[in-house]
């Protein structure tokens, strides 16, 4: 029964003070309103630089993930490798036979000019074989994938990415069609046979200028074009459950002692780099929230600028309740809770508008966008811890003005009206 009182009597009192807030807030409206809006601003800085961040660290891990890095690469280590150690068909096999090893393939990259419809573009020539689409992820759009056969014929065929294709084209499906490029000082005709599409296409959409296109043939035919028997490296998907530290070093051990050429080996986890590469972006995330989160931190000293403003207008609202009993709690507690409200009303509105506009930008670009729920809590508890803070000293400066003092400070700032003057 007591507690049950005293729960009335508590929810009594916070109504009593929430009602004398929310009077004094909507009193000053307009100096409410900027103060909710300048936190709102640094809530939605925060939320929308966290969001690009995310869809950037997003982005280029698909990227990375339709090159392959989901597995292994092995090449040669140029610091201390045999003169006559090669990567051929022979390490090729020895790879295969490893009971850790699901798929192989042989990788070979030059860079060249293509020509299409008069149309001069730098292109990256990648040779591969059959496995590609299952070794580094290769998303078939229209026609097919290199087989066996242009494998065995050393045939004049090629896949294109599909931006090359609206580039170059106009449209994505240009299977059949004919494409030159400048191989080693000659040009070579090549016909089309499949449009792929590699990762999300967002850097390649956003970076066309600095990331080349796509071409990709079949590596015996890159070999005669280049006049070489070798690879530059070798793609390795490995098996399911497989601990890619483990598998490199026996792929090494294998190497080293099917060819006799200690050391001139390397094998890279590409889920490593990877995993780098994710880590360093979350470094980026959090630099740029920190940089969103100095406006919101200025945005909460407007709230020590406003409420010290208040205690001055309420000195003799203040002095007359300290006058009829009320404590300094009383006082301390209403200042606080009119912090609360202001710091609280515009996180709010800063969450609902950082959302807002990331689903919008995420819509005007194309993309999916992943929303950070964890960045989005510690925006809004920063703020609010910034904003009681910032609200204790004027609180505290309020709670302790003597009922006299108040009243006393009141009436000599209080200049007296005409009508009083005519009076006296």
């Amino acid at each position: 029964m007591k507690l049950k009182l005293f729960i009335l009597k508590v929810n009594k009192y916070m109504n009593e003070v929430f009602c004398c807030v929310m009077r004094g807030l909507i009193r000053k409206k307009g100096r409410s309103l900027l103060t909710i809006i300048g936190i709102a601003i640094g809530v939605t800085a925060v939320i929308i630089i966290s969001n690009i961040s995310q869809c950037g660290a997003v982005a280029v891990s698909s990227e990375l993930d339709s090159l392959g890095v989901g597995g292994l690469s092995v090449s040669l280590d140029n610091t201390n490798a045999d003169s006559d150690a090669v990567l051929s068909d022979n390490e090729l096999n020895i790879i295969k036979t490893s009971s850790y090893v699901e798929k192989a393939m042989p990788l070979i990259f030059q860079t060249a000019t293509v020509n299409s419809r008069g149309e001069n573009t730098q292109a990256l020539l990648w040779g591969i074989d059959q496995n590609a689409k299952e070794v580094i992820s290769l998303k078939l759009m229209y026609g097919r994938f290199i087989n066996k056969g242009d494998i065995a014929t050393n045939a004049r065929v090629c896949l294109v990415d599909e931006s090359f294709a609206k580039e170059n084209f106009g449209y994505s499906n240009i299977v059949g069609r004919k494409i030159t490029a400048l191989c080693s000082g000659n040009y070579e005709n090549f016909e089309v046979i499949g449009v792929i599409k590699t990762g999300s296409g967002l850097l390649q959409n956003m970076m066309g200028n600095y990331i080349p296109t796509f071409m990709y043939l079949s590596y015996t035919t890159m070999q005669e074009l280049y006049a070489m028997s070798d690879f530059h490296r070798i793609a390795v998907k490995i098996s399911d459950g497989a601990e890619p530290d483990i598998v490199g070093e026996k792929l090494v051990k294998a190497l080293s002692t099917e060819t006799g050429f200690q050391n001139s080996y390397i094998v890279e986890s590409m889920a490593k780099q990877k995993e780098g590469l994710s880590q360093l972006m979350n470094i980026v995330t959090m630099i740029l929230s920190a940089v969103g989160g100095v406006s919101l931190f200025v945005a909460s000293l407007s709230i020590m600028n406003v409420m010290l403003v208040s205690v001055g207008e309420k000195k003799r609202e203040i002095g007359i309740k300290k006058a009829i009993g009320a404590c300094r709690g009383d006082i301390l507690n209403e200042f606080l809770i009119e912090a609360f409200i202001l710091t609280m009303s515009g996180s709010i509105l800063g969450v609902i508008l950082g959302i807002v506009i990331s689903f919008i930008g995420a819509f005007m670009l194309g993309i999916s966008i992943i929303i950070r729920y964890d960045i989005i809590a510690f925006t809004v508890i920063f703020a609010l811890f910034t904003g009681i803070v910032f609200g204790i000293y004027p609180a505290n400066k309020a709670s302790k003005l003597k009922p006299v003092d108040a009243l006393r400070g009141c009436l000599l700032y209080t200049s007296p009206s005409p009508r009083d003057t005519e009076r006296s």
